[in-house]
């Protein structure tokens, strides 16, 4: 129940003994403050990692090739190891269930002209589905298509950004850009968030660019979206034993990272993860130290309040209060300093995360900020820090008798 007389009794505690108040506030609100700032600079190099993969599909992974460093079964070191359609189709068909999307990838560097405008972009050639795993967002007309590939026809998917440099905003769809001296068909323009260097490229099917240079089934790359059912550590496993079945079938030694690597998201997830955990883990403890230090201060500060009151509250009882009104009044007061010194420290702290924004991105501290969650814990820690504060040396007080506390110095 509400107790106006008790409110007003609390307010005129605080504003005569307002040095004692804000000493008091002090010590939580600086515990909140660097609580915040804490979580908010972790969460911020969280988000510098998702940053840095946001590109590519999360269940991505890359398989590469290129010279052996060690010889095996006889063969030589600096053989150079080929992938090619085959590698392609026996990983479609032996691991069918476990793949979600998969692509082959050549790489070029070419000239793109039209008209007046030219320039070398890098072309690459692909498969229908590399659309997913890169995150390609078709802005207009369409992306390749199976009977693009079939077919061996010219046609071209630009970026945003290499349409800008050739066509100004002019429509692009339906015109054609001449490719190193062949003409190719407009079929689509694309935007991606990996940023400027992502949306200058152009992608065309993989079997025209095979047909085009040097007529063979050689690949530069093989991507593929493994199963999203899978967990991280089936994932982590699919792609080791892929690894080692392209070995052995490519006769490549089994810890030649030149010759054959496969570059696995699912790994790279469980490592930034473990790494999160661990800083987390450092500012949960770090962080709840301060709170501790916190309570301690405002504990002890309560504790030298009650021993000035002691009399006041001998008298107090004498009147006939209960012990369970004096302690009431006690927490009451505590709780209030402690949540609006632990509310300012935390909107301080939240200020000051929202000032620094995208700043400190070069310290890869990227938009850091403190999730509601946080926020939600530390307001439960506050009452409840103000709660113990209070009660404990209010309990002791109440429990004295009045002609002792009357006698009190």
């Amino acid at each position: 129940m509400f107790d106006l007389d008790r409110w007003r009794e609390i307010f005129q505690s605080i504003q005569k003994n307002k040095l004692r108040s804000v000493m008091s506030g002090f010590t939580v609100a600086f515990a909140i403050l660097l609580f915040t700032l804490l979580f908010g600079i972790v969460s911020g190099l969280s988000n510098s990692f998702k940053s840095a993969f946001k590109d590519d599909a999360q269940n991505f992974m890359k398989i590469r090739s290129w010279k052996t460093s060690k010889p095996y079964k006889g063969l030589q070191t600096g053989r150079k190891i080929r992938l090619s359609n085959n590698e392609y189709n026996y990983v479609t068909t032996e691991y069918d269930k476990k793949i979600q999307f998969q692509s082959a990838r050549i790489n070029k560097n070419l000239t793109i002209k039209y008209k007046n405008n030219a320039d070398r972009y890098g072309v690459i050639g692909v498969h229908p589905e590399h659309q997913f795993l890169e995150k390609t967002i078709i802005d207009e007309g369409r992306f390749l298509n199976e009977i693009d590939l079939k077919e061996h026809q010219k046609v071209i998917v630009i970026g945003r950004l290499l349409k800008k440099d050739l066509f100004g905003e002019k429509i692009a769809l339906g015109k054609r850009l001449n490719v190193s001296g062949s003409s190719f068909l407009i079929v689509g323009v694309f935007s991606d968030d990996g940023g400027d260097r992502e949306e200058r490229v152009a992608y065309v099917p993989i079997t025209t660019i095979q047909k085009m240079y040097g007529n063979n089934d050689y690949v530069s790359q093989i991507i593929l979206g493994f199963n999203p059912d899978l967990n991280t550590d089936e994932a982590i496993a699919f792609g080791n034993k892929l690894e080692k079945d392209l070995r052995n079938k490519m006769s490549v030694h089994p810890n030649d990272q030149s010759a054959l690597s496969v570059r696995n998201m699912a790994k790279a997830n469980q490592k930034v993860n473990s790494f999160m955990f661990v800083l987390y883990l450092i500012v949960i403890v770090v962080g709840s130290g301060t709170l501790v230090a916190g309570i301690i201060g405002i504990s002890n500060i309560m504790i030298f309040v009650i021993k000035e009151r002691t009399k006041e509250f001998g008298i107090r009882k004498a009147l006939g209060a209960t012990p369970k009104s004096i302690v009431a009044m006690v927490v009451q007061e505590s709780v209030l300093i402690t949540t609006l010194a632990g509310y300012l420290g935390l909107s301080l702290g939240t200020f000051i995360l929202t000032q620094i924004g995208d700043s400190l991105e070069d310290y890869f501290i990227k938009d850091p900020s403190v999730s509601p969650v946080i926020v939600f814990g530390a307001t439960v820690v506050l009452i409840f820090s103000g709660l113990i504060a209070g009660y404990i040396p209010a309990k002791k007080a109440a429990n004295i008798k009045p002609i002792e506390a009357l006698r009190a110095d």
